[in-house]
């Protein structure tokens, strides 16, 4: 090619011969593959496969994908499937991005594949995604309910005798 000439590389016929022994990869960034490969990446995490996890990590990076869309994955992920199960999981998630953004690419594989494993074999609760669904509904359906009483700030002593405050138990205070 031109730009093989220009770097004084010598295009011989065997270059030839090992491009065309490897397969491509089919993988469209804009397209059906980009939100096929990254449902099992997230479905394999999921499943507590972390062989299928880090193999589908590795299709779309090797694809074309930025490493930083399959971070904000993992990162989601770790909120969204492992939540309070393993608090640590999002820290473990967002430090892979850190380490992504420190070190780049392709070391920066290292650290997104370890967040991997780690997610993959983290326990799973989806209770983070429930209780913001649920709140938000009954925002939603009930629209701007007042804050109890109970529960307001009594800064002055009139907010005090108006009953803001009243009968709240600092929890510390009692066991």
């Amino acid at each position: 090619t031109a730009a093989a000439a220009a770097a004084g590389v010598e295009l011989a016929e065997s270059h030839i011969e090992d491009a065309a022994r490897k397969r491509p990869l089919v993988y469209d960034r804009a397209g059906d593959h980009h939100y096929d490969f990254a449902s099992a990446f997230i479905k394999s995490m999921r499943g507590s496969d972390p062989d299928a996890a880090v193999y589908y990590m590795v299709r779309m990076l090797e694809g074309g994908e930025d490493p930083r869309f399959v971070v904000r994955r993992m990162v989601i992920f770790a909120a969204e499937d492992v939540g309070n199960a393993d608090p640590r999981a999002l820290s473990v998630a967002t430090a892979a991005l850190q380490a992504l953004e420190l070190v780049g690419m392709p070391e920066g594989v290292l650290p997104l594949t370890q967040a991997v494993t780690y997610l993959a074999l983290a326990p799973k609760s989806n209770t983070v995604l429930a209780s913001y669904a649920a709140a938000r509904k009954l925002v939603i359906e009930k629209g701007p309910l007042p804050v109890p009483l109970s529960l307001r700030n009594a800064p002055t002593r009139l907010m005090e005798s108006m009953g803001y405050g009243g009968g709240y138990r600092y929890p510390p205070n009692f066991e």
